[in-house]
């Protein structure tokens, strides 16, 4: 994919504090995107299977049914109380995502390697109960035992069907929550951070959520896990790709805080306009080994890279 220059105007109105998912292209500009991440890299077998679920994943969408949001009198009183309206960890959880994850597993399946075939195909024959208590591992942090292989795929049509709630809701009447890491539409921490450039978003850091993919402005230079704006620093790996040209890497960059030890990292569309909060955040796997290795914890998951829970 060619990236070419894009010229940004100053906006000429208020910009949004929420931005909901794009539903009708966000999967499949995603899968485009580990795609292109993908070549050249040294984890390219890896990234074009996460291109392969983001792909399904686009497709789930497609096919899911329509969602009901729940009552309009639930809703006003989350927002009334500073509450987000989808908590992830609260409302009744749609049925419909046990399809979703279904078609995300019969998509990826003529395309996968064999050992992940196995994984999807017992996956894809788990009893109701046993989904549901994967996606509590996930959404409530039950403890629980599942293999590496399962978690992401779960949470991959978790997150089709709390995208598609989430663009059905009203963006005016939301606001940052309390505490600022957490989605305003569901409660899930972000996944990474993003400075956006648009006509109606000049330069500012939205917060994309691990769940539903919707978007919140945050400042910048304020750490998004604690608040503190001192002793902040920003990381990027130096490595350059072929021809000079900056890598994939240097797209992201590491915001660490020394007052909480945390870190999340940032996406900056100026330097490509394609650049994805949840793609180029799994294609820069050495910019959070560098940030474990001085330290700091990671301030929120990508649920597409989490790992085996136990209950031991």
């Amino acid at each position: 994919m060619e990236t070419k220059p894009i010229t940004f105007n100053p906006p000429t109105e208020e910009a949004p504090s929420v931005l909901l998912p794009q539903i009708a292209s966000l999967f499949s500009d995603r899968a485009a995107r580990f795609s292109l991440l993908a070549n050249e890299h040294s984890l390219a077998e890896w990234l074009h299977f996460l291109g392969l679920i983001t792909q399904a994943q686009a497709v789930a969408l497609q096919q899911l049914p329509d969602l009901a949001l729940p009552p309009a009198e639930a809703i006003e009183q989350a927002l009334a109380h500073g509450m987000p309206p989808l908590n992830a960890s609260a409302i009744e959880r749609p049925a419909a995502w046990h399809g979703a994850l279904h078609t995300i597993i019969d998509t990826m399946l003529p395309e996968v390697p064999e050992v992940a075939r196995s994984i999807l195909t017992k996956l894809r024959a788990e009893p109701a109960e046993r989904l549901e208590q994967l996606a509590d591992i996930l959404l409530k942090d039950t403890p629980g035992v599942a293999s590496s292989g399962e978690l992401p795929i779960v949470a991959a049509a978790l997150q089709v069907v709390w995208t598609a709630m989430a663009a059905q809701l009203d963006a005016s009447k939301l606001k940052p929550l309390e505490t600022t890491s957490l989605c305003p539409c569901c409660g899930s921490p972000a996944v990474s951070s993003i400075i956006r450039l648009s006509s109606s978003v000049n330069n500012l850091r939205y917060l994309h959520c691990s769940l539903c993919n919707s978007e919140w402005n945050a400042p910048r230079a304020v750490c998004t896990n604690c608040g503190s704006d001192k002793h902040l620093a920003l990381h990027q790996l130096e490595d350059e790709g072929e021809n000079g040209k900056p890598a994939e890497a240097a797209l992201m960059r590491a915001e660490t805080c020394d007052v909480c030890h945390s870190y999340l990292k940032i996406a900056y569309q100026e330097k490509d306009p394609h650049v994805d909060p949840v793609a180029d955040d799994l294609a820069t796997l050495s910019l959070d080994i560098l940030a474990d290795e001085s330290g700091y914890a990671r301030s929120g998951p990508n649920l597409l890279l989490v790992n085996a829970a136990s209950d031991e």
